[in-house]
């Protein structure tokens, strides 16, 4: 493959040899002498209060090291650090928790003491041998229970378990209403729920921390996707300063927002390696993992819109009830307010749109971030309503879509939420999607299946999206992304990026954007991540802002060294810089190619030469800082067609199209590959997947033969196209692509089978056996 080609190319990862082979190294991987193991004690009950804990028996059982409980690390350890506490409770310690519970826990996995012992198995035997004597409380489970002023308190001192509370007038809105109703227009409404996922990461969590005294460093290994925050956030907790504290991330073997946290253990893991001196290792079991893992979702939503008789719709009037569970994580307080609420209006120009939007603490785990964070939540909200219209008026649904979309030529365009959209073709991505499937063809073929008894149905989600997270002014702290870019004089360059992927292909893109910069082959490319003792300070991988921001830096950074590397070689060449051209390697004089020396006689000029011309510092080496001015908005179509077997309610998926906009693609492949992914993870929600707690707050789907997730099987091929419409908000016109699968999914699978079944809707996940009681009316 020619270098001029390099970028936009559907090149292989180069991340995937060392993965395959089992050549890569995880968490569980590090192995140092002397190192100890962590286990966990755990609380068996939702909601209980502690009145002792015995730990004689457990700590005298032969290789147990220590144990330590939340006395022990009073004044010692911080608490589990939160990145925005919002008035009027958090901001006053609502929520906030140190890594074990004291003198309560809230949910059913809290933890309560540590064992760090010889080996793993002595470790978890030693859990058996702790007394604690819990006496058991009424639990908060339901979320619209929790919020009664009867209901069981998390927070006494609070008096409520409704952390914010966000009730604007409706005055306007119900205006609105009104005069659509007078006008002959309709208002069409519903409850939805968005239940409560685990993101259920390949590799569960885990950290390893070595404390060098002689030195007062602390080392921790841990898989995340926050190497820098966790390093700065950690230190904090510890009472270290930020260069006390070396964090490297290895391999991830899959994050999903769910290890964009600080959670208890690596506290934990870090204190008893300080207390001891000896390395401690901890791994998350998958039953801790189901258990004590953040969750994801759980929302419960109103929804009313109204419209004109021919489609149009006047105004949107959403309130969001948000399941925060029991604690706060890094950025649990803020996942329905900062990115729900902004999405709201979806990829439609209405101009009024009112939500309300209430979080409450339950007797569950956390929720935080996962693969789309509040924006899925947004879109399905939007586009059942887009559905709930067009039912309501007796219309194609597509129609409705096209009749209410932004259209291209009013972007930059801020919609009636507040937000600000860069750029989109709407009506494009779904007459595409429509075309590939033979949209008008299948709903004639609909109309036949059903007239033939037949449970066939068609779905269709538009959706957009809030990514490049980070714009200057919009968040607690600067959201920027770095890379320091350095070339050796061999002519190999280095990147060292601030941001830390974990299998969305940077490595690989990275490396794109160098060679096509510098063309120069990709083999003479490194791109180094994950290590805060090597890589400048970056904010980490979430919110499909790896290559928008990142990504940006590292672009930028070639873009320094270039305009360096011509000036040497003008030198070289005896010509003036603005006569220099890079091209395949070679910087040459304008109009004289003849004239010219290659990227590795520069390279090695500017690294080993004391000639170099006045001005001109040695070497070639640049960080970059980049921070963007405004979010980017990815927005694609997708449509699914289903077929439910009326015997036993088992649904199929028969076609599957989606046709995403990520602006410009850097590499086909990868964005191929993320689309598949999300779309899997959609499906799962909409389908099968579904965290369940009873009543008392025991937690019941503690393993996967209780909590049901998508297999190959299951799945249809996928029928994948795009569009390009490129963002003006960074130079290399890219969106992001990582959560758009997840976000596009799910509405088109919920959609679909409740056009089969011939209902408004139908709450996740929409298992056979609910299906098969709606068909018969069980």
């Amino acid at each position: 493959m020619g270098i001029a080609a390099m970028l936009g190319s559907p090149i292989k990862r180069r991340e995937d040899p060392r993965l395959i082979t089992g050549q890569a190294t995880y968490v569980d991987d590090i192995k140092l002498t002397g190192m100890l193991h962590m286990t966990v004690l755990r609380s068996p009950y939702g909601h209980a209060t502690i009145t002792s804990i015995d730990t004689e028996t457990a700590s005298q059982l032969p290789g147990v090291v220590a144990i330590y409980t939340a006395k022990d690390l009073k004044g010692k350890v911080g608490n589990v650090p939160v990145a925005v506490p919002l008035p009027p409770r958090i901001s006053k310690g609502m929520g906030r928790r140190g890594p074990l519970a004291e003198d309560k826990v809230r949910f059913y996995g809290d933890p309560v003491a540590v064992v760090v012992a010889e080996n793993r198995y002595i470790a978890r035997d030693a859990l058996d041998l702790i007394d604690v004597d819990y006496e058991p409380l009424p639990a908060a489970i339901d979320i619209e229970k929790a919020m009664q002023p009867d209901a069981p308190l998390l927070y006494e001192e609070f008096g409520t378990n409704i952390a914010t509370s966000m009730h604007p007038s409706t005055e306007e809105i119900d205006k609105v209403f009104a005069d659509t109703l007078a006008q002959g227009g309709i208002i069409a409404k519903g409850r939805i729920a968005n239940q409560r996922v685990a993101p259920s990461p390949m590799e569960t969590r885990g950290a390893v921390a070595e404390y060098r005294k002689a030195d007062q460093m602390l080392h921790l290994w841990s898989s995340s996707q926050i190497p820098h925050l966790l390093r700065n956030y950690l230190a904090e907790q510890m009472n270290l300063q930020q260069h006390q504290v070396h964090v490297t991330v290895p391999e991830v073997g899959g994050g999903f927002g769910c290890k964009l946290n600080i959670y208890p253990e690596e506290a934990l893991a870090a204190f008893a390696a300080m207390q001891i001196g000896r390395p401690v290792k901890w791994i998350e079991d998958r039953d801790e993992n189901l258990a004590a893992t953040i969750h994801g979702r759980d929302q419960i939503n109103y929804v009313e819109a109204a419209a004109t008789r021919d489609g149009k719709i006047t105004g949107l009037k959403f309130r969001v009830i948000s399941d925060l569970g029991s604690y706060l994580q890094f950025f649990t307080d803020v996942i329905a307010i900062a990115f729900t609420l902004p999405m709201l209006s979806g990829s439609y120009d209405i101009p009024n749109i009112y939500s309300s939007c209430d979080t409450v603490f339950t007797n569950k785990a956390p929720t935080d971030a996962y693969r789309g964070a509040g924006r899925p939540e947004a879109t399905f909200m939007v586009e059942r309503a887009m559905d709930f219209v067009a039912r309501e008026l007796k219309r194609d649904p597509a129609e409705i879509r096209l009749l209410n979309f932004v259209q291209p030529e009013q972007f930059p365009h801020k919609m009636a939420t507040g937000a600000l959209y860069d750029s989109g073709n709407y009506a494009a991505a779904l007459e595409k999607a429509m075309d590939i499937l033979g949209y008008d063809k299948l709903r004639e073929e609909q109309k036949s299946k059903k007239a033939a008894g037949k449970l066939f149905g068609i779905g269709i989600s538009s959706y957009v999206e809030m990514c490049g997270i980070g714009p200057k002014g919009t968040t607690p702290f600067g959201l920027y992304e770095s890379a320091r870019v350095r070339i050796e004089q061999s002519g190999t360059v280095i990147v060292y990026s601030g941001t830390s992927p974990h299998g969305q292909g940077e490595e690989t893109t990275f490396a794109q954007l160098i060679s096509h910069e510098f063309g120069i082959p990709i083999e003479n490319v490194l791109i180094l991540h994950g290590d805060t003792s090597s890589t400048p300070e970056g904010r980490g991988t979430y919110g499909s802002r790896t290559t928008a921001v990142g990504g940006t830096a590292v672009y930028q950074a070639s873009l320094r060294l270039k305009e360096k590397m011509k000036t040497i070689a003008a030198a070289m060449l005896e010509a003036s810089p603005a006569d220099i051209e890079l091209e395949d390697g070679k910087f040459s004089v304008a109009g004289s190619p003849q004239k010219a020396v290659s990227f590795q006689q520069v390279a090695a000029t500017a690294n080993t030469s004391n000639t170099l011309a006045p001005g001109i510092e040695p070497g070639l080496e640049t960080t970059v800082f980049f921070e963007p001015e405004a979010n980017t908005f990815p927005f694609g179509t997708h449509i699914c067609v289903v077929e439910v077997d009326a015997e036993t309610g088992e649904p199929e998926i028969t076609r599957y199209v989606a046709v995403d906009d990520c602006g410009r693609q850097l590499n086909p492949l990868l964005v191929a590959g993320q689309v598949h992914g999300g779309i899997v993870q959609g499906i799962g929600q909409a389908l099968c997947e579904e965290v369940v707690y009873s009543e008392d707050g025991q937690l019941l789907t503690t393993t996967f033969m209780d909590y049901a997730m998508p297999i190959a099987p299951d799945l249809p091929h996928f029928e994948l196209d795009h569009t390009v419409t490129p963002t003006k908000v960074n130079p290399l016109g890219v969106k992001g692509i990582g959560e758009a699968g997840t976000i596009g999914s799910t509405p088109a699978v919920v959609a679909a089978i409740a056009d089969a079944l011939d209902k408004d809707n139908i709450d996740m996940p929409l298992k056979a056996e609910k299906l098969w009681r709606i068909i018969h009316n069980q």
